[in-house]
């Protein structure tokens, strides 16, 4: 080997290496396949898929280590990786409860003119203790509005944690409420809080996946989302040869 390779193959090595250590080993989980026709005729058509992934901190990326560690680029990077080349957009922000992001829901989602849409709540209308009825009421205009400009929709439920879990009755009706809404309206869920019970029934802890502060994710929780949301959006997606 010639002397002035030996840097850059060294150099190589150390960067593979970082790589494969950063990499999380996801706990196992169920498939949660879901059906996606907007994205299918976008991938078909030739079009760049947006996917708006709209929430609250969950989405945002709270006690991630940087904006990449969030769970939407996350996401952006697993869907390029698996041949779906989709632009995420972050529209999470923190402390939101259902109220609050129907206010910006024109704004924030409806004018990126998605073609997907993940939206990620009920967490904090639980903390809270909320109006359940009112929830149902946001969730169902907000799922229509979405729907009405062209979108797929996904609704996110809970996730685990200690906060989460001082909260479980509420937690239980809030989460029930997004999957009634969700086949009710032709909406898709991703259960969040089946996969974490699934880690944690295959001895993952939550203190593995869930950030000191007891409720958000930490940088291997978003990215093991991340994965298994990619995972979902393209388990029913014929590519284009």
């Amino acid at each position: 080997m010639a002397p002035r390779l030996l840097p850059l193959l060294l150099v190589l090595l150390a960067l593979s290496s970082a790589r494969a250590q950063e990499a999380p080993a996801c706990p196992p989980a169920t498939p949660q396949p879901l059906e996606l026709p907007r994205l299918a005729e976008a991938l078909r058509e030739g079009r760049e898929p947006v996917v708006v992934a709209f929430g609250s901190s969950s989405t945002q990326g709270a006690y991630a280590s940087s904006p990449d560690r969030a769970y939407p680029a996350r996401l952006e990077a697993a869907l390029r990786r698996m041949g779906i080349p989709a632009r995420v957009l972050n529209r999470g922000r923190g402390g939101e409860d259902a109220l609050e992001m129907r206010a910006r829901l024109e704004a924030d989602v409806v004018a990126a003119r998605p073609t997907v849409v993940i939206w990620q709540l009920g967490v904090n209308g639980a903390i809270r203790e909320q109006s359940l009825a009112r929830f149902r009421t946001l969730l169902r205009q907000g799922v229509t509005m979405m729907q009405e400009a062209g979108a797929d929709v996904v609704l996110m439920d809970s996730q685990r944690g200690p906060w989460v879990a001082a909260h479980a009755v509420l937690r239980d009706l809030f989460d029930a409420t997004l999957a009634e809404v969700a086949q009710e309206r032709g909406a898709q869920l991703f259960s969040r809080r089946r996969m974490m019970d699934e880690w944690a029934g295959a001895g993952t802890p939550d203190a593995a996946v869930i950030a000191p502060d007891g409720l958000h994710h930490n940088d291997r929780g978003y990215a093991c989302l991340a994965e298994a949301l990619a995972e979902a959006m393209r388990a029913k997606i014929s590519l284009p040869r």
